[in-house]
């Protein structure tokens, strides 16, 4: 006979936060066998055979008593694979195969092949976090893509056998370290695009502002390649948004390497995803496309193509930068702080306005078309920019114009120089307000505010576009160029 109880820490996975899980294991006489209680789902429940299998490849002795395992707290529903290493310790040791001391002052995370290899899960950001705030040490499987400061008392195990070294054998996981040294390699630059000087401008203004961008123009412009250049001029992550980051691509079980080194993510999905897969749902609930894009740029190619309600679902996001999501068990709340990049055809054909080809649809299809984004998505969109498509004999000969290191230095400047204006107000010192424009600047803008029919919401829009201008130059005033450049920009959608 083994040990009366014994009891394992572990951690299960909410939204993207972990909870402590106990589990509890008692060896007693009757048929031999496996029972887990404390609401798990058929993947937990399907653990018995791999951690059968497991303990037998490992040269283990199977159980021949029956064994109950139980996972506390007993009201939360279990999901997934992460429980098979520690129902695995937790059964060595009840039944005096390991000593206790192996489960002291340790959280085991992971899942179990047949032939006893721990296999990496998904979440293991999350469970660094919960290790880190409880002061326990994490052991999960040496494949983790932990690094940095997450991977700091976590170790690594590749199969169950280690185990009888005692986890003191255990390695350290070795996560590298964080830095934007080769942060920018998977990245496209901005000089490998040719003749489109007046959408890199917008793309600048955008990035120095955070403001919500459209680009406009036929099939084959470069607007895709033009919104995949973005991530090259941000500036790189700091520690605490890429923790947020990492938080969430972890949970999903997306690749966290160019996160780890400070490059802000860049998500396109495409046109025909679902509500749920934009914002997040399903069973278990797992962040959507929104909060993947959390501290980085969300890309919708071809806007108009996406579901109306999948659109209007992005407007509560947009505002809070949190998506909310209640079912039965309680509400899941994922961050989603992103910039919003979409790209568009100017009419179904996608050859209105465009020389040399001709435009075959009606005006009342085009209407329609550019109708599908509707108002309150558009109202979150500060800069609109018309992509031609560029001249065959620049893109021959290769001509890119402004590169992304460039851009990224006006970006890196104006966000200093904006920073210093805000910190100024904070001090209470007096300099110019955020939005106050000179005396030829707000005659200018008052004129064409009235000319072009400009309503209240339009006239915000373009201030604040005027004022990131203005920062990009340096200025404290917004001056009548600012102003001009920005009305450039506006949205075509009324007000």
């Amino acid at each position: 006979m083994g040990a009366a109880s014994v009891t394992v820490l572990t951690a299960s996975l909410r939204g993207v936060e972990a909870g402590l899980v106990k589990v509890e294991v008692s060896v007693s006489g009757g048929l031999p066998g496996l029972d887990i209680v404390g609401m798990p789902d058929s993947a937990v429940l399907e653990a018995r055979s791999r951690v059968r299998c497991a303990l037998r490849e490992s040269h283990f002795e199977t159980p021949r008593e029956h064994v109950t395992i139980n996972l506390a707290p007993s009201d939360v529903r279990k999901t997934g694979t992460a429980y098979d290493l520690p129902i695995a310790v937790a059964v060595l040791v009840a039944t005096s195969q390991l000593p206790p001391s192996v489960a002291e002052g340790l959280l085991f995370v992971g899942e179990l092949g047949l032939d006893g290899s721990v296999c990496a899960v998904r979440g293991d950001v999350a469970y660094a976090m919960l290790a880190h705030e409880l002061g326990l040490g994490l052991v999960v499987s040496a494949g983790s893509p932990l690094a940095g400061e997450w991977a700091e008392g976590v170790y690594g195990m590749r199969h169950l056998s280690e185990l009888r070294d005692g986890t003191a054998a255990l390695e350290p996981l070795d996560g590298g370290c964080l830095g934007p040294a080769s942060a920018r390699r998977d990245v496209p630059d901005f000089g490998d695009v040719a003749d489109q000087e007046l959408a890199k401008r917008a793309l600048t203004i955008a990035a120095a502002g955070r403001h919500g961008l459209l680009m406009v123009g036929p099939p084959g412009s470069g607007k895709t390649m033009l919104a995949r250049c973005l991530p090259s001029i941000l500036p790189p992550l700091s520690e605490e948004e890429a923790a947020s980051a990492l938080l969430v691509h972890s949970v999903v079980g997306e690749p966290i390497d160019l996160l780890a080194e400070g490059v802000r993510p860049f998500r396109a999905p495409h046109h025909s995803i679902s509500t749920g897969g934009l914002v997040g749902g399903g069973r278990p609930v797992l962040p959507g496309e929104v909060s993947l894009a959390h501290q980085g740029v969300l890309f919708l190619d071809e806007l108009p193509e996406f579901s109306h309600a999948t659109l209007q679902a992005l407007r509560q996001p947009l505002e809070d930068h949190v998506v909310r999501i209640v079912r039965v068990d309680g509400a899941y709340v994922f961050p989603c702080d992103f910039q919003l990049v979409a790209a568009a055809n100017p009419c179904p054909c996608g050859h209105l306005g465009d020389p040399g080809h001709e435009c075959t649809c009606t005006q009342p299809r085009i209407d329609a078309y550019q109708a599908r984004v509707g108002g309150p998505l558009m109202d979150r969109i500060d800069v609109v920019v018309d992509v031609p498509r560029p001249e065959v004999a620049k893109v021959i000969e290769g001509r890119g114009g402004t590169t992304s290191a460039e851009m990224a230095d006006l970006v890196a400047s104006a966000r200093e120089f904006r920073s210093w204006r805000e910190r100024d107000l904070d001090e209470g010192e007096s300099p110019p307000p955020a939005t106050e424009l000179d005396a030829r600047a707000r005659q200018a803008l008052e004129s064409l505010a009235r000319g072009l029919s400009l309503g209240g919401r339009g006239v915000v829009r373009v201030t604040r576009v005027a004022r990131t201008i203005a920062d990009l130059g340096e200025r404290e005033l917004i001056s009548e160029d600012d102003v001009v450049e920005a009305l450039a920009f506006r949205p075509r959608s009324k007000g």
